[in-house]
Order: C-alpha cells, then sequence, then structure tokens
C-alpha cells in the first residue's frame, strides 16, 4: 500500500493530483515485451488460460489483457474522488512480497489445481508463485536468487522464447 500511495504521489501536473484519465493516457505509450502478442496467441491456440498477476496498477494489467487477449487479471487499483482525480488511496489486492496469494485465491475461483499451472516472472518478488505453481519460469531474470527459484530460465527479452519451455514440458 506504500508503494501505492508513494506511486500515485508522483503523478501531478500544475501542483495537481492528475485524473485517471489522464493516467491511463499516459499509459497508453507503455510498450509491450517483444513476442508478447505471439506467446499468449500461441498459448491460446492450444486452449491455456492466460493471467496477468501484477502488484501494478489494475490500469496497465487491464489494457494489456484486453490487448492480447488475457483471460484473467490480479492486480492494484487507485482511488479517485468525485472529480476523477487520484486521492492518493490505492486498493491492494496484490501484495508484492505475497503474490502466491492473489494466485492461489485465483486458482480456487477457478477450480484449477496449482501442479496445473505455469508462473512466469522476472525477479525475487516472483518466487512464492514459483514455489506453488507446478511449473516457474524465470523471464529474463533480474537477479540470482530468481534465476535459482525456477524450473526454467529464459534469458531473452522476447516472450514467445517461453513457449520452447511449455513445448518440451507438456511433451
Amino acid at each position: 500500500m506504500e508503494f501505492i500511495k508513494r506511486d500515485v504521489s508522483l503523478w501531478k501536473e500544475n501542483g495537481k493530483p492528475i485524473t485517471q484519465d489522464r493516467l491511463v493516457e499516459i499509459l497508453s505509450d507503455v510498450p509491450f515485451m517483444n513476442g508478447a502478442d505471439r506467446c499468449i496467441k500461441s498459448l491460446k491456440d492450444k486452449n491455456i488460460k492466460t493471467a496477468i498477476v501484477s502488484a501494478g496498477l489494475d490500469l496497465l494489467a487491464k489494457k494489456t489483457a484486453k490487448k492480447l487477449m488475457i483471460d484473467y487479471v490480479k492486480s492494484n487499483g487507485i482511488k479517485t474522488d468525485e472529480f476523477g482525480r487520484l486521492t492518493g488511496d490505492g486498493i491492494l489486492n496484490v501484495r508484492l512480497m505475497y503474490k502466491d496469494l492473489a494466485v492461489k485465491s485465483l486458482l480456487k475461483d477457478l477450480k484449477i489445481p496449482f501442479g496445473r499451472v505455469a508462473s512466469v516472472g522476472n525477479s525475487c518478488f516472483d518466487i512464492p508463485m514459483f514455489k506453488i505453481t507446478g511449473l516457474g519460469i524465470a523471464f529474463n531474470p533480474a537477479d540470482d536468487c530468481t534465476r535459482e527459484a525456477a524450473d526454467f530460465i529464459v534469458q531473452d527479452k522476447d516472450l514467445s522464447k517461453i513457449l520452447t519451455v511449455f513445448e518440451s514440458y507438456l511433451s
């Protein structure tokens, strides 16, 4: 929650908090990782459900999910006042150090066994997800602890490269 509050406090124009619409406009230029569209399309073609579990903003996660046709999103929100301006308060759905709790909640709702799930992450904050899912993939990992905790490592900035891990894992 502290991270959300600090983040929101930085989003100002002319000394005033920006509106949610302005934030959406700012986030509209955030590019996708190379290979993201190919990766998700290939998984969808194989009837594999996809999800984003992020301690980041739901505005960005939902935008990404909509564009790439990702099935589920669990992420954090922001509160606005009656004029649509950010209040500085957040809606905490995914705790940075406890992403596993968000994954467990999602899987419980969907009635999917943990062992039939793969998690993909790039930092030590993703390790709790790796520990509870059947397959943990460190994608272009930022640190050694992530590499050590993962079942597979993809050292590339092209998300479609994880498809080879799925192919070898599923066969």
